[in-house]
């Protein structure tokens, strides 16, 4: 534990690499530095961005945070999920502790009494989408791609996705978390993942507005005014907006059978393909998963941020034992077959009391 006295330069000193650390113009810089892994989040990098934040939120001279990814593929793709695995299959607790501490990270940022901008510029995915997802700023560009991809491991939307899926306009929250679908900048500003959308090659411009930005008013309107002179809030023509309709319809079904069901049956040409493409995609999932997520995700509409963060918590802690995640990973990271063996295998092997069990603990 580092002494209260100097977290900056601890913070500093334990990220040369995982995290790059800059201020310029009283603006606090951070990048994500594994562009190898995508920007994957670790547990080093989880704790040096929180007592970094911490250190810049009693420094008076420091008025804004600045977060994006290294390299030229990611802003975050999520989770070290290797490392997961390997705490777990290792009989370590890492694992544990990673969720524990990433949750309060993603915590601190909500509560965060500074503004912070999330260029979100290529894949944004799980981890990385709940790293962002109550920054004030949150830019996308016509190479970003954002989802929630748990359920093709065998997990389920975590890092606050039970409180920010749900609270999506209709069902979109829902489709999005059972499925994992990735969207583009026009969907993700549509359905309210993303503020704002800027070109990438006016990135490095920001920078030079950034580093030359006459302070005048509060932090967040003088952010605010750059943004207004780089990109727009809103962008022509996103396709969820189409789709919004049969979503709605599909994803408000009571259970994960009946949703497959249905979109089977679809003869409506203009979302006929689309319902087969997503039926399909939802019976290579697994069954545990999407069914965990589908009431994960419906008890998230009634909770608090705090409340989510907690049910998610209570999970984990039996996900690893109890889910399809060490398998998942099995499959498609480690021995790469492809071949999944969920547990149980369809959907129409799914008991209620399979997904019932892992609520009985946050219920006590």
């Amino acid at each position: 534990m580092s002494s209260p006295a100097s977290p900056s330069r601890t913070a500093a000193q334990a990220s040369e690499k995982s995290v790059l650390i800059d201020v310029r113009n009283h603006i606090g810089h951070l990048v994500l530095n594994r562009p190898a892994g995508l920007n994957a989040l670790d547990l080093q990098m989880v704790r040096t961005l929180k007592l970094q934040l911490q250190a810049w939120a009693e420094d008076d001279d420091v008025y804004a945070v600045v977060l994006r990814g290294a390299g030229d593929k990611a802003f975050c793709a999520g989770g070290d999920i290797r490392a997961l695995y390997d705490s777990y299959t290792g009989g370590h607790d890492l694992h544990l502790r990673f969720f524990e501490e990433e949750y309060a990270l993603d915590l601190a940022i909500h509560d965060y009494r500074k503004p912070i901008m999330a260029l979100m510029d290529r894949l944004v995915l799980g981890g990385g989408l709940g790293l962002v997802h109550s920054a004030d700023l949150r830019v996308v560009t016509e190479r970003s791609s954002l989802g929630m991809p748990e359920v093709a491991i065998g997990y389920f939307p975590d890092v606050g996705a039970s409180y920010f899926l749900p609270r999506l306009p209709g069902e979109l929250g829902l489709y999005l978390g059972i499925t994992g679908a990735r969207i583009g900048a026009a969907d993700a500003l549509y359905c309210g993942l993303a503020d704002w959308h800027m070109p990438s090659q006016s990135l490095g411009r920001l920078d030079h507005m950034l580093d030359h930005l006459k302070w005048k008013s509060t932090p967040l309107k003088d952010l605010q005014a750059v943004m207004a002179r780089l990109g727009s809030q809103r962008l022509p023509d996103p396709p969820l907006q189409r789709l919004r309709p049969a979503i709605d319809h599909f994803f408000a079904l009571p259970d994960i059978a009946s949703i497959i069901e249905q979109l089977q049956q679809v003869s409506v040409a203009d979302s006929r393909q689309w319902a087969l493409d997503t039926a399909r995609v939802m019976q290579g999932r697994s069954p545990l998963a999407m069914a965990v997520t589908l009431e994960l995700l419906r008890r998230g509409r009634q909770l608090s941020l705090q409340e989510c963060f907690a049910l998610e918590l209570s999970l984990d802690r039996q996900w690893f034992e109890h889910g399809d995640l060490i398998e998942g990973v099995r499959a498609l990271i480690i021995d790469k077959d492809k071949q999944p063996r969920w547990q149980p295998a369809t959907v129409q092997a799914l008991k209620d009391e399979d997904v019932r069990r892992f609520f009985t603990e946050s219920e006590s």
